[in-house]
């Protein structure tokens, strides 16, 4: 199968998971408060939550006095340094708190003030409403194109998107809006388009204080984004890190039963209108069951992504009949007036930028490194090692099948004095859509059932024999078999589509190395089924990039009793070129709990073999096999030949 149609077939599979059904209210609190806690880790938000928020302190730069409202100028930190810039307009003449918006931004080069319109006529229609810049484009600058422009795949590792900020500062422009004397906190909304459109889904999926919400141009299904390729044109930002292996249906249910209009044009390049309508579909379904049917509506407009005179005035009509019970129609509220600030006059910093500003940085700090434990003994590496494979299992190989298939392997051909003195080649099934090949052989002396050593063929061999460069003199009592994972072999792609499928692949829930982790534990299973083989004693060797996949094979497979490197990486944390060449090193979500020089440590006693140069960073990894002494051991040699295995 192409890996095309296999990230297609999965895409499509996550889109058709069905929203659970709830026979009570209870039932859906329950099931709402879980997902919730998992769609924050998701977004990298949840150290956050838990802690005690920071003090906002926000300035007012300067004020805009209006005839029927006022512009203030703020900046705040939404975490210290995080500086979030922003237009907040408050009507003139309240007698009472009245609803809050909070309008975050779409990919306009010119934010706050690109979307001034709406401040401004939401402020006229009575609601203090508070438009956001995001990082990438406000006056404060970061990055929102890792893996889009940079090739920074190692976000994906990290568990790193740029809505987890975004959201977070939405969040705390929610604080910002409660604590004004102006705003009544109970009755608050959310809106924006693009961008801002899913920053309007995620922001309310996150936040239970809202109680309106109406996406514009930000909504979709993967199937759509992988099957017609929408995501090449998708900023990172789009989407939370799919740890979980969740649909983005999965993900809005998180909204409901709370008021929702979806806005859509019909003509959207990046979100196609069958997707959207497919996305309405199911979530009046969900809020049926959930007794709030006629609190989802959906308006869709001729058009492209864009705004249009319609969908703004079904946005404001819906605020004002869900925030206001004023049930004023989408034709009886006027549109914008056309009436604009000079931009100049918006800015909240003109140019001036603090100099103790992290937002450029923010992808470095926002996600917290794992603490890296001080193992001292052989029952602590093991709750350590036991604890490290559930939370891996659970939030960075969720993709892994469920149900596991018969392995089907066969002898597909025999072959005489080639590269061993006998060897064949054989298959088996990895997935029910893949059937992968791999080698065996060895010398006419091998005394059988005989010890294997298990090579990981790289992506740039072409004829198959390269990769067996890592057992050079390895001793002729051993069998040596290759395997050769997706991607590598017949099943190779070529590089013209990596970046497409590795951006693609982590929004299915999985990745290239993740997918050749699962690749290989079959393999090893195939290749432990051979009658010429000794399962009891299994080496797992790889080069480079195919390092990764065997470090973290070894610690799901439990049984190998040697792991041969040679050139490993020293880290997931490396990126790659803006094309999505070179090393597919990201596994979702591994950073947040471990680096490659942990995960062989974790392996003791499985005996560790760097063949050539070893990075310094698994000196750790030596040092916890000193510690624990036999039976594990550490080596660095020029070639197998120099130990006995």
């Amino acid at each position: 199968m192409h890996i095309r149609e296999y990230l297609i077939k999965v895409a499509e599979g996550l889109t058709e998971h069905e929203l659970p059904f709830f026979s009570c209210d209870t039932e859906f609190e329950r099931w709402r408060s879980e997902r919730q806690a998992q769609f924050h880790k998701m977004l990298g938000i949840h150290t956050y939550l838990q802690e005690e928020r920071t003090p906002l302190k926000v300035q007012r730069t300067g004020t805009l006095q209006r005839d029927t409202y006022r512009v203030d100028k703020i900046h705040f930190q939404s975490l210290p340094g995080l500086y979030v810039t922003g237009n907040l307009y408050i009507p003139n003449d309240l007698d009472k708190p009245t609803p809050g918006i909070l309008y975050v931004c779409g990919h306009s080069q010119t934010q706050k003030i690109n979307y001034q319109d709406h401040g401004r006529r939401f402020a006229q229609l009575g609601f203090v409403t508070l438009i956001l810049d995001s990082i990438e484009l406000g006056e404060v600058r970061g990055v929102h194109h890792g893996t889009y422009r940079y090739g920074w795949f190692n976000w994906i590792s990290r568990g790193y998107t740029p809505a987890g900020p975004e959201v977070w500062n939405a969040i705390r422009g929610l604080d910002l809006l409660s604590e004004l004397d102006e705003v009544d906190e109970t009755r608050l909304g959310i809106t924006g388009t693009s961008g801002g459109g899913a920053m309007t889904w995620w922001t309310a999926c996150a936040d239970n204080r809202i109680k309106a919400a109406a996406p514009s141009c930000g909504t979709g299904t993967i199937a759509s984004h992988i099957r017609e390729r929408t995501i090449d044109g998708h900023c990172d930002c789009m989407f939370p890190v799919n740890m979980y292996n969740w649909s983005l249906i999965e993900c809005y249910g998180l909204l409901a039963p709370r008021p929702l209009l979806i806005v859509s044009p019909d003509q959207d390049g990046i979100f196609k209108i069958d997707s959207v309508r497919l996305v309405y579909e199911k979530l009046k379904g969900f809020y049926k069951n959930l007794g709030a049917e006629d609190k989802i509506g959906m308006v869709e407009f001729p058009g492209s992504h864009s705004y249009s005179s319609s969908s703004r005035r079904a946005i404001y009509s819906w605020f004002l009949n869900h925030l206001m019970d004023d049930p004023t129609t989408p034709e009886e509220v006027a549109d914008i007036d056309g009436i604009r600030e000079e931009a100049a006059d918006l800015l909240v910093f003109k140019g001036e930028i603090p100099p103790n500003d992290e937002s450029t940085t923010v992808q470095d700090w926002f996600i917290p490194r794992p603490h890296i434990p001080d193992i001292t003994d052989e029952a602590e590496l093991k709750r350590e090692k036991a604890s490290l494979i559930e939370v891996l299992k659970e939030e960075s190989f969720s993709a892994f099948p469920k149900e596991t298939i018969e392995l089907n392997s066969r002898v597909e051909q025999r072959n005489l004095k080639t590269f061993f003195d006998w060897s064949y080649q054989f298959s088996y099934q990895s997935e029910e859509d893949w059937r992968l090949w791999g080698k065996i052989g060895g010398a006419k002396e091998v005394t059988t059932p005989a010890p294997v050593a298990i090579v990981l063929r790289s992506p740039d061999d072409t004829n198959g024999y390269k990769s067996f460069g890592v057992l050079k003199d390895l001793d002729s009592k051993w069998l040596e078999a290759r395997v050769d994972t997706r991607g590598t072999g017949d099943t190779a792609w070529g590089s013209i589509l990596s970046w497409h499928l590795r951006r693609g692949s982590a929004l299915t829930g999985r990745t290239i190395a993740s997918m050749r982790v699962w690749d290989t534990l079959r393999g090893i299973g195939a290749i432990r089924s051979l009658p010429e083989v000794n399962g009891k004693k299994i080496a797992l060797a790889a080069q480079g990039e195919m390092a990764v996949v065997a470090l973290y094979a070894a610690l799901l497979d439990g049984n190998i009793s040697a792991v041969i490197l040679k050139d490993p990486p020293a880290t997931q944390d490396i990126s790659s070129a803006p094309d999505g060449a070179g090393q597919a090193l990201e596994i979702i979500n591994s950073l947040r709990h471990t680096d490659l020089p942990q995960v062989a440590g974790m392996l003791w006693p499985t005996r560790l073999i760097f063949v050539g140069v070893r990075p310094e960073s698994y000196r750790w990894a030596e040092k916890l096999y000193g510690r624990l002494g036999e039976p594990g051991g550490t080596w660095r040699v020029k070639s197998l030949g120099e130990l006995n295995l």
